[in-house]
C-alpha cells in the first residue's frame, strides 16, 4: 500500500499481516481523494477506525494541516505510529487508543474542531451510525465539517440526525462511500 499523491506520494506504508483488518484499496482511496479534490486543504482531520492511518495520511500529503487517528485496537495503534514516523508525520499528528463504539469522550477537550472526518469501520455491524451520533456528543466537528464514511456497498449507512446530510454516495465493487455535510443549526 502506498501514497497516491501529494508531498509524500510513493511512500510506502506498513499494513497488517493476515485478513483480520481490511485497508480501504488503493482505488477506492484514490477515487475519495478525487471526489474531495482540494478539500483535504488546510483543514483538522479525524480519521476513526483508522488502522494503517492510510486515510489520514492521505489526507497529510494533500495539504492537512493536522490528524488524529483513532482505533481500538494496540496492534494497529503500533502499525500506525511506524507508518507516521516513516512519513515524518509525528508532529502533525496524535494516535490514540480508544473504543469508538463506547464513546468518543477523548476527543472533547481537544482544542481543534475537525473540518473532515474518515472512517472506515469493519463492514455491516452498525459502526456508521453509532460512530457518527458519539460525534455530535463530542463535539468536536467544526460548522459544515464533511464525513466520509466507508462501507458495504449494498447496505450504505442509515443516519438517524437532521444535523447530517448525504450530499454523494458511490459505489467501487463491494466498497460504498457516503459523504455526509455537517450543519450545526
Amino acid at each position: 500500500m502506498r501514497i497516491i499523491s501529494g508531498q509524500l506520494r510513493g511512500r510506502k506504508l506498513q499494513t497488517f499481516k493476515g485478513t483480520d483488518v481490511r485497508p480501504t484499496a488503493d482505488r477506492v482511496r484514490e477515487a475519495l481523494f478525487n471526489i474531495l479534490g482540494s478539500k483535504p486543504v488546510n483543514v483538522c482531520v479525524l480519521d476513526l477506525f483508522s488502522g494503517t492511518g492510510a486515510l489520514g495520511i492521505e489526507a497529510l500529503s494533500r495539504g492537512a494541516n493536522m490528524a488524529v487517528f483513532v482505533d481500538s485496537s494496540a496492534h494497529a495503534l503500533t502499525v500506525l505510529r511506524k507508518n507516521l514516523d516513516h512519513c515524518g508525520l509525528l508532529h502533525r499528528t496524535q494516535a490514540i487508543q480508544w473504543d469508538i463504539l463506547k464513546n468518543l469522550d477523548c476527543l472533547k477537550l481537544y482544542p481543534n474542531k475537525f473540518d473532515l472526518v474518515l472512517m472506515d469501520p469493519p463492514y455491516n455491524h452498525g459502526m456508521v451510525p453509532l460512530a457518527v451520533m458519539h460525534l455530535m456528543q463530542s463535539q468536536c466537528l467544526a460548522p459544515g465539517a464533511l464525513l466520509v464514511a466507508e462501507h458495504e456497498a449494498r447496505t450504505p449507512p442509515t443516519i438517524d440526525s437532521s444535523k447530517f446530510t448525504c450530499i454523494d454516495s458511490r459505489c467501487y465493487g463491494r466498497t460504498g462511500l457516503s459523504f455526509l455535510s455537517y450543519d450545526m443549526a
